[in-house]
């Protein structure tokens, strides 16, 4: 049996146990308390501070609509000054600040189904009586067995209104889009109708246009047959009117031979102006660019304007060249031909020199004359249609105003720029700019002017195929004056008998349109084969790009109706010399 101080000790006690047994570990645990305490208190005390200082409304109530508690921003939302004022004066949170209790019932039921609620939006009534809008963030709890809710409370009453604004101008700007709309609507059913008519408009005008169009080709065709036809009798005329100019006759018979060789040619004139200005308004005239020398042309225009400046009384000097151009040499030469006639014309006394200045890549070629010059108010006008200055060289006026119409559009057509300076009383210059060619070669094509003597055609044979009864006759006349001995043919098979019975020619003079839609240059081609290479050329009141360029292919020189003397004897002449 153990003794009494061995025997075990009594159980711990309840102190013990909870370590409050003794003086040392109740100061030990009162501290963690103490510090636990005050914990709690600072953590009491942060919540009251942002309960009190919260931007946001803070409440609590009971279901039953018994405000228990409200922060200061509750109550300056509600239009108290207080929390105790507000708390006071919302007795019943229903009617005093919902305005209503199915408005409040429904907030209940809401957060009793959901136990929480945000962005609940409601409005409520200020002390005032002025109705804002709010949006609650509720939530449920149970408190000593009774539920309550704890809201957060936030004004929106800008927002709400601003967003009913923005609706508005919505309804407002969608009122004015169904407005236009159908405005637009209107318009453009107006518009589809405007569109149809200019439709039926256009159409009108269309075959108004192809009507036009129509009769102007009709016009041309009817001007080409015609200007044939009138060509035809002229160029008979102008011929025999040059073998009379060549015989011997009395003053009187050679001055009336005189004024029908000036009539002729100016009626000439006149109908070579107007077709060519028919061929160029109706871009009928197709530009040919090649290279070739500007001696060349220089070499031409002195030939034919140098006795007609001598016939006036004026010095003629051309500058010497030796430069290559690119441009298209028979029109350049009209341009050039039409602005040494006006420089003769309108030269009392004087000069005329044609010359040329280098610009750069081109040449400026130049007319330049001494006569009474041009008023600067007239310098545009005179590029007009039958615009025409008094012609002072001798009193009267010449042509109808062609010539310098003729230059523009011409210059237009080849891209050369043209120019004009002019002093009254001291004289003009005319200037047309052609590039500078950069091939060093020059193209080669037949020339149709040289100088030519009477001698060359004597006894020469000379076989002539024309159509015209009166040209056959005409040409035999004035080739037979020249000394030459002449057979003529109206169309291929003539000529073939001609040939067959024994006439070899030395030269065939032919018209390019013949009967029975054949050509001079199917007869041409028709005695060459029998005859051999004989040289041969073109009379054809024909100027179409197209004839030109079969000319061109064949390689048959050609002189255009009315054929002048001069220009005729200088090509003869050098296809017999060649």
């Amino acid at each position: 049996m153990k003794k009494r101080s061995e025997e075990p000790k009594a159980s711990a006690s309840f102190e013990d146990l909870i370590g409050l047994g003794n003086q040392s570990a109740r100061k030990t645990y009162h501290a963690e308390l103490t510090q636990t305490t005050d914990q709690l208190e600072a953590e009491r005390n942060h919540y009251k501070w942002l309960f009190d200082n919260a931007l946001q409304g803070i409440f609590q109530a009971d279901l039953n609509g018994k405000l228990r508690d409200a922060n200061p921003a509750m109550a300056r939302l509600c239009g108290y000054s207080t929390q105790a004022e507000v708390i006071a004066g919302l007795g019943n949170m229903a009617r005093d600040l919902f305005g209503s209790e199915q408005r409040f019932r429904d907030l209940v039921a809401t957060l009793l189904k959901y136990g929480a609620v945000q962005g609940y939006q409601t409005r409520i009534c200020r002390r005032d009586g002025q109705w804002r809008d709010v949006e609650l963030n509720l939530l449920l709890k149970d408190e000593a067995g009774r539920q309550v809710m704890e809201a957060c409370i936030q004004d929106v009453t800008e927002r709400v209104q601003a967003q009913r604004s923005l609706q508005q101008m919505n309804e407002v700007l969608e009122s004015r889009v169904d407005a236009r709309t159908r405005e637009l609507t209107t318009v453009n059913s107006q518009l589809l109708q405007e569109i149809a008519e200019r439709e039926q408009i256009e159409q009108r005008l269309n075959v108004a246009i192809e009507a036009a169009e129509q009769a102007n080709r009709s016009k041309d065709k009817y001007l080409a047959a015609a200007s044939h036809d009138l060509l035809q009798p002229m160029n008979a005329a102008r011929l025999l009117v040059a073998a009379l100019r060549e015989r011997p006759l009395n003053d009187d018979d050679g001055h009336l031979v005189e004024r029908v060789h000036l009539a002729l040619e100016s009626a000439e004139k006149l109908l070579t102006d107007l077709l060519d200005i028919s061929r160029l308004d109706q871009q009928g005239v197709q530009p040919d660019f090649t290279d070739f020398s500007l001696a060349e042309v220089f070499s031409i225009l002195q030939a034919e304007f140098q006795p007609v400046a001598e016939q006036a009384g004026l010095q003629f000097r051309v500058r010497d060249v030796d430069l290559m151009i690119r441009s298209d040499m028979r029109l350049l030469l009209r341009i050039l031909r039409n602005l040494l006639s006006n420089a003769v014309r309108y030269t009392s006394e004087g000069r005329v020199l044609l010359g040329y200045r280098r610009v750069g890549d081109f040449l400026s070629l130049q007319v330049w004359d001494s006569g009474d010059g041009i008023p600067a108010n007239r310098l545009q006008d005179i590029f007009l249609e039958f615009q025409q200055l008094e012609c002072h060289s001798k009193g009267e006026r010449k042509g109808v105003g062609l010539g310098l119409a003729i230059v523009d559009r011409i210059a237009r057509a080849l891209d050369h720029r043209i120019e004009v300076t002019s002093r009254p009383g001291r004289g003009s210059m005319f200037s047309v700019q052609v590039p500078l060619s950069t091939n060093s070669t020059p193209s080669v094509r037949p020339r149709s002017e040289v100088d030519a003597t009477v001698d060359v055609l004597e006894g020469r044979r000379c076989l002539v195929i024309d159509n015209e009864e009166s040209i056959l006759v005409s040409m035999h006349a004035l080739l037979s004056q020249w000394g030459a001995s002449v057979m003529v043919a109206e169309d291929e098979a003539q000529a073939i008998a001609v040939c067959e019975q024994g006439f070899v020619p030395d030269v065939i003079l032919a018209d390019y349109h013949l009967d029975n839609d054949r050509t001079g240059i199917e007869a041409i081609a028709a005695v060459r084969a029998l005859l051999g290479d004989l040289p041969a050329m073109l009379v054809t009141a024909d100027r179409s790009d197209e004839s030109r360029r079969q000319y061109r292919e064949q390689g048959l020189p050609v002189l255009n109706k009315p054929v002048k003397p001069g220009k005729l004897r200088a090509l003869l002449t050098h296809l017999l010399v060649s």
